[in-house]
């Protein structure tokens, strides 16, 4: 069990974004289209899924590497993977000075890891080893498939959000059949703000977990603080774009990729650094103690 409970914490997220599916679907027609909006998620959420590590790779215009050509990164991995009992995943570097790393694929078998050209100039190779650690346990925590669903039915409730827009504009169908317009205004207005938050507050505590589980895998939480102690600096200086496919594969990433004046800390995907340094100093004591 963790210390801080992320993983209720998750499951608890997760019922309030389902909820706000389905209460969509309760309201659109009486309830008659709540299991069509329920599948419309299942669905959803599989394909993203599946399509996770193509999707994430293709956003940062990553390519694959050899051992010939990041032996660092791969004698890391190669060894904490091995440590882990778990297949070698890929590994790819994308040709940006923006310190970042994120894992995807939708399991141990097809999982790949990431590197920026920018996080290995950056850190030294005890700090790249924290943070490819974090990066495994991702996959290995199966926070690819967490953050697929959250992904998935937030973006179904915003394009339902924009459809109640639309009926409550337009009309259409007898008064007694149509929902009421100003709940369909509220919900069409709230929905989509709910479940952005709700997903990136199920982010939020995938981060602490990894962040923990990372550390016992590399058997030095230190070196991730130190790490992470640097990526927020090295952002600072060479931040990505907030473009909508980096956007969305955002979340994967070890720190926010962004300017602070481009999200704020209530829309943020990542909890702050001073709070996950603070944590992993603590783990650290707590081995010495």
């Amino acid at each position: 069990m963790h210390s801080h409970f992320n993983g209720l914490k998750t499951a608890a997220l997760f019922g309030g974004i389902w909820a706000l599916l389905l209460g969509i679907g309760a309201l659109v027609g009486g309830g008659k289209f709540i299991w069509i909006f329920a599948l419309i998620g299942v669905a959803t959420t599989i394909y993203g899924y599946w399509n996770s590590d193509k999707l994430a790779i293709r956003a940062m215009r990553a390519y694959p590497v050899s051992e010939a050509q990041a032996p660092a990164m791969y004698r890391i991995v190669a060894e904490l993977s091995t440590k882990a009992g778990k297949p070698m995943p890929r590994l790819f570097i994308s040709p940006t000075q923006a310190p970042n790393a994120f894992a995807t694929g939708r399991n141990p078998q097809h999982a790949a890891v990431c590197c920026t050209e920018g996080i290995l100039e950056l850190l030294d190779e005890r700090e790249l080893r924290g943070v490819l650690g974090h990066e495994l346990m991702h996959v290995y925590n199966r926070d690819i498939l967490t953050s697929s669903v959250a992904a998935a039915i937030a973006g179904i409730i915003t394009s339902v959000a924009q459809m109640l827009m639309f009926m409550n504009i337009f009309g259409g169908g007898d008064d007694e059949d149509r929902p009421n317009p100003l709940a369909l205004m509220a919900m069409a207005i709230l929905a989509p703000m709910a479940a952005m938050l709700i997903q990136m507050a199920i982010s939020r505590t995938r981060e602490y977990d990894a962040d923990e589980d990372g550390a016992k895998l590399t058997g030095d939480p230190l070196a991730l603080a130190s790490a992470l102690h640097k990526l927020e600096t090295g952002v600072a200086r060479a931040p990505l774009a907030p473009e909508p496919k980096v956007v969305n594969a955002s979340h994967m990433m070890i720190a926010n990729p962004f300017r602070a004046q481009d999200v704020s800390r209530l829309f943020s995907t990542h909890p702050p650094t001073a709070e996950r340094i603070a944590r992993l100093e603590g783990m650290s004591r707590s081995q010495i103690g």
